[in-house]
């Protein structure tokens, strides 16, 4: 069984999710705080997966990239519009600014990606982020999914860009084909299933 260990960190609490396979070592996301951990716990990664690109999904890939020589793979190029600093900055009254990074590896218009020795499937679904993609892997039943559904809840679309609408319609169309079982690992909060919340999401 996949042994999935969770970092919790930033001013909202942000997820990152660390996971090691047969063919290497996988971060996903990378909020404030996360390379210190994987130093503290003497671990390398061999791959950077970025679900989207709100600031507190990414404030440490630009430290996690140089600290371990690893890729980052993300939907879209860096875009300083993508990461909602300048809103957020706007909205708490304090300016900040993400360190920039590269992306190694786009992934818009791909299906499917080949990483640490597993092949993933990507689905595209934008609403709260117009990056947003989740990532599934079939053996182990796993799902990373960013901000885009939580455990009874789903990820805020009053942002720039955002559309309950639209984040719902991918949720039903793209998601709901999986399996029950499969394990939900939300960008907030804790684990859950595609099943319980295809039967108590509210907003679903």
């Amino acid at each position: 069984m996949l042994e999935v260990e969770t970092y919790t960190g930033g001013i909202v609490e942000t997820n990152a999710y660390l996971a090691r396979f047969a063919g290497g070592t996988l971060l996903v996301d990378a909020p404030q705080g996360v390379s210190h951990w994987l130093k503290s716990k003497k671990v390398k990664v061999d791959a950077l997966l970025l679900t989207h690109q709100h600031f507190d999904h990414v404030l440490d890939a630009a430290e996690v990239k140089a600290e371990n020589r690893c890729p980052i793979y993300a939907w879209s190029d860096f875009d300083r519009d993508l990461t909602l600093e300048n809103f957020f900055g706007a909205m708490v009254g304090s300016s900040f600014s993400v360190p920039e990074f590269k992306v190694d590896h786009l992934l818009a218009g791909q299906s499917h990606l080949d990483v640490v020795g597993c092949t993933w499937q990507l689905f595209h679904i934008p609403g709260h982020s117009q990056d947003s993609v989740c990532f599934w892997q079939k053996e182990s039943n796993v799902l990373w999914s960013g901000d885009v559904i939580f455990r009874g809840s789903l990820g805020r679309t009053d942002f720039p860009g955002g559309s309950f609408k639209q984040l719902v319609t991918g949720i039903q169309q793209k998601l709901w084909p999986l399996p029950e079982g499969t394990q939900v690992y939300p960008g907030h909060g804790t684990p859950t299933t595609l099943g319980l919340e295809r039967r108590e999401n509210p907003f679903l």
